[in-house]
């Protein structure tokens, strides 16, 4: 995985969350890189990089830890890492290492752009939400993804210019079908039960969050109405269409205070409140908490 220069400007003085590019030093296959977890924090330690820093990227991280702890937040939830942990790190995602301990195990980094197109896992691809980890211990799930993973590592590392992209495409599509069949960790909705107008809703809703919280709006760009919107969402999610979409706009007024140093103001502003007390009300109601308060508590201030 690229690293932040650590000389350049952290959060704090981008006023801007740091977002990695896809950018392997040896691109064996275009859009992906396989990796051991070791190798990748030894990469960070040359480069002068802290594994705790917090970053997002613009690409999926897929980890399964084969060995020993650590422990890794994703979006305000830290998960434990132990052999049979599975990570699933998706684009735009706010991450960082709380403790990178002694874990390793087997890294995927690939573009969106990777998995095959024909493939039903291309819809599990440009999902830009879903379960960050999922603890399989010693099931037998655990044992079919490890499997996966090491004939994706074993035909990565042939001979450089003899590893077929095809292959590692299908493999990979194998991967994320895999997965997908999993029991949903937090016990959750099922965002497969909204069928493709929840799917086509997420990805408007991915695009307009900062423009506008009104269901009405999105109806009308995806041409359904809001009564059918609530119905995907319900399904998916348990939640009617305007909590999912309030959620969201939360969640990024959450990444924003908690990891830059731009005024309350500014990112009221960058997420569609005119006026800066709304958005304090707002965030108050979703979170329990002043966005001040709020970021007293994240930034240690």
């Amino acid at each position: 995985m690229p690293a932040v220069d650590p000389e350049g400007p952290g959060p704090s003085q981008r006023g801007a969350i740091p977002r990695l590019d896809f950018n392997p030093p040896h691109e064996r296959v275009p859009g992906l890189e396989i990796v051991d977890l070791a190798t990748l924090h030894e990469r960070r330690r040359r480069r002068g990089s802290r594994a705790d820093q917090v970053h997002r990227v613009d690409f999926h991280t897929l980890t399964l830890i084969t060995e020993g702890s650590a422990e890794h937040a994703v979006d305000f939830v830290t998960y434990p890492c132990r052999p049979g942990t599975l990570l699933w790190i998706r684009p735009g995602q706010v991450q960082r290492f709380v403790r990178a301990g002694t874990a390793d195990g087997t890294q995927l980094l690939f573009t969106p752009a990777f998995p095959p197109h024909t493939s039903s896992a291309d819809r599990l691809v440009k999902e830009w939400y879903g379960p960050a980890c999922r603890q399989l211990g010693a099931r037998p799930e655990y044992a079919v993804l490890s499997t996966l993973l090491g004939q994706m590592r074993a035909e990565y590392d042939r001979p450089e210019g003899t590893a077929s992209a095809e292959i590692l495409q299908l493999l990979l599509a194998t991967v994320l079908l895999q997965i997908d069949r999993l029991p949903r960790p937090d016990g959750g909705g099922d965002p497969h039960a909204g069928g493709e107008v929840y799917a086509r809703f997420r990805a408007e809703l991915e695009r307009g969050y900062a423009t506008t919280r009104r269901a009405a709006d999105y109806a009308h760009r995806l041409g359904y109405t809001v009564k059918t919107l609530t119905r995907a969402c319900v399904a998916a999610t348990g939640q009617p269409v305007k909590h999912v979409i309030d959620a969201r706009v939360a969640l990024e007024a959450q990444r924003l205070l908690a990891h830059t140093d731009e005024p309350v103001a500014t990112i009221a502003r960058r997420l569609g409140f005119v006026e800066p007390t709304n958005f304090g009300k707002f965030f108050t109601r979703h979170t329990g908490t002043t966005p001040g308060t709020f970021r007293q508590t994240h930034q240690g201030g």
